[in-house]
């Protein structure tokens, strides 16, 4: 990828590189994190320290002791990771002046994450635990069907439980727009109960939207950064994007995909340790499985999703026939979002959830021509 593709797409050369060099420490920064999750979950796996740990445990019922070691791998996990998700979450946020955060709810973000990861892990161990203890020689099928319905509840849960404790969220006032988007929604064949918008701004300046949850938890959410940078015809292009991949049923096919994986994890986890996975001492093996394999389907996720962006882009023309708006829109977002516009190749094979800016716009410029 060259930056002359960027300058056709109406980016300059300052805009290229500023972006080269915010985003260049925190792919560097991405890989020592996960170096230091894989080994933090290795000590706490194969050493003593993980023995030290699981002592604090060791004297409870097993009912008790699967998830409390589990969070306890999570919390320390999160506590070795924690000065350098410092400088990428708060100092460089700050530093670039893409956050508005102050230090005190970035740390309760952080504590946040922190117990939300230690639950779910408790409930993974405790249910895995348990169902080895229950059919020795049938529980990677149960717990297979267990996770993958898990995947599944949470998808349709995670608006109205989890969204909650990280943003709080209106009904968009301007009800002329809204009336707007509901009937773009309607258009595209996917009802929304209702238009929110998410009070962003008190964490960053970069703008999105998007459309969470499941049948009758579906809603379109805005930023209250997007609404205060773009006119109405950018939301609208932005929204029916969002709605193109509800439309196409990639967050469905996504869940899917998600309730599949959690069954090659059974999988993985019980050709590793077998019956022993009914030992709570093994949660940080289970955990590091789960990390292999999360690796290890990064490059063909990153595809799977730029096609999926790609659609729904097309989408977005298909439903707003409105062109212009497309390049302002992402145009906006991209300096707003401070995105990479010209990425490293391996970077972007690995990474890239949605195609560059610049390769977002000429595709739409070949699709209108």
């Amino acid at each position: 990828m060259g930056s002359h593709v960027s300058f056709r797409n109406g980016f300059t050369a300052e805009q290229v590189d500023r972006a080269r060099r915010y985003h260049r420490p925190l792919y560097l920064a991405l890989a020592v994190d996960l170096l230091f999750a894989g080994g933090v979950l290795a000590v706490l796996a194969f050493t003593r320290v993980g023995d030290w740990f699981y002592g604090a445990v060791d004297d409870l019922p097993w009912s008790a002791a699967a998830p409390a070691f589990a969070a306890i791998v999570v919390c320390v996990s999160a506590f070795v990771r924690l000065p350098l998700g410092f400088w990428r979450g708060f100092v460089r946020e700050r530093r670039w002046g893409l956050s508005t955060q102050r230090l005190g709810g970035w740390v309760a973000d952080v504590l946040k994450g922190t117990l939300i990861g230690a639950v779910f892990a408790g409930l993974v161990e405790v249910a895995v635990v348990a169902l080895v203890r229950w059919s020795p020689g049938w529980w990677p099928l149960w717990a297979a069907l267990a996770l993958a319905a898990g995947v599944l509840v949470l998808s349709f849960i995670a608006p109205v439980v989890l969204e909650p404790l990280f943003n709080r969220f209106r009904p968009l006032a301007d009800a002329e727009l809204a009336r707007e988007l509901r009937a773009l929604a309607a258009r595209a064949g996917v009802p929304v109960r209702e238009v929110l918008v998410a009070d962003a701004s008190r964490r960053t300046k970069k703008v999105n939207a998007y459309v969470s949850g499941l049948g009758r938890t579906r809603r379109i959410v805005l930023y209250d950064t997007l609404l205060e940078r773009a006119g109405a015809p950018e939301v609208r292009l932005v929204v029916a994007h969002e709605l193109g991949h509800r439309r196409d049923r990639h967050v469905l096919k996504g869940t899917v995909l998600g309730m599949a994986g959690a069954v090659v994890a059974v999988l993985l986890v019980w050709g590793a340790l077998g019956s022993d996975a009914g030992d709570p001492r093994n949660a940080p093996v289970v955990l590091l499985v789960g990390l292999a394999l999360q690796l290890a389907t990064l490059a063909p996720g990153s595809a799977l999703s730029r096609r999926w962006e790609r659609a729904a882009d097309r989408a977005s023309l298909e439903l707003t026939d409105d062109l212009p708006a497309f390049e302002t829109a992402h145009r906006a977002l991209a300096l707003a979002n401070l995105s990479d516009l010209d990425p490293p190749r391996l970077v972007y094979l690995l990474l890239f959830s949605h195609p560059t800016p610049p390769e977002r716009i000429a595709a739409a410029r070949a699709t209108g021509a």
